[in-house]
C-alpha cells in the first residue's frame, strides 16, 4: 500500500512525485488550514474536480502476474493559481480517493505552491512535515492492530503439544 514515497530522504528537498503522493493521502483537516490564504482564492480551473473510477492491480504475492483487484473512487482535478502571470503560473495536479472535490482542490493548489522554489521550504515544512507524521502514525497504528490479533501457530502447537505430554506422564 505504501510506496517509497513515504519514504523522505533527510536533506534533500522532495520531488514533484513525493509530494503529490503525500498530498493524495493527506486529511482535508490537515489541508485547510496549512494553505491559509491560498485555499480561500478561486482558482483558474483547466479542469475543475471530477470524480470517476479508477482500475486498481494486484499481485499475487506482490511479485506475480497482475490481476485486476477493483475499482476505486478517484477525484481529480487541474489549476492555476489566480492572479499570477500565466506564463509564471505552475499547473497544480491532484488525483485522491473518494468523492471530496475540495481535498481534490487544496491538493492541487498545494501542488501549484510547491512548484515555486521560494514556497517549497516553508509548505515542506508548515503541510507536508505534519501530513508525513500523520500517515506514519496511522501506519505505526494499523500494524499495532494487525499484532494484536496475530496468531503464532508454532507457539499454539507447542504448548497443545505440551499439554498432552503431561497427561501421558501422570498416568
Amino acid at each position: 500500500m505504501f510506496h517509497a514515497f513515504d519514504n523522505h530522504p533527510a536533506n534533500r528537498p522532495p520531488g514533484r512525485a513525493q509530494w503529490m503522493a503525500v498530498l493524495a493521502r493527506a486529511p482535508l483537516s490537515m489541508l485547510e488550514p496549512a494553505l491559509g490564504e491560498h485555499a480561500k482564492r478561486t482558482p483558474q480551473w483547466l479542469r475543475a474536480p471530477e470524480t470517476g473510477l479508477m482500475m486498481v492491480q494486484g499481485r499475487a504475492g506482490g511479485t506475480g502476474e497482475r490481476f485486476n483487484l477493483g475499482e476505486v473512487t478517484v477525484t481529480r482535478c487541474a489549476l492555476r493559481l489566480a492572479g499570477v502571470a500565466q506564463e509564471d503560473a505552475a499547473v497544480g495536479v491532484a488525483y485522491v480517493l473518494g468523492r471530496s472535490h475540495r481535498q481534490a482542490q487544496l491538493a492541487a493548489v498545494a501542488d501549484a505552491l510547491l512548484q515555486d522554489p521560494a514556497q517549497q521550504e516553508a509548505l515542506d515544512a508548515s503541510l507536508l512535515e505534519p501530513v508525513r507524521l500523520h500517515l506514519a502514525q496511522q501506519r505505526a497504528e494499523r500494524h499495532a492492530r494487525a499484532q494484536a490479533s496475530k496468531v503464532e501457530f508454532f507457539t499454539v502447537a507447542r504448548e497443545a503439544g505440551g499439554a498432552d505430554g503431561d497427561e501421558e506422564e501422570e498416568e
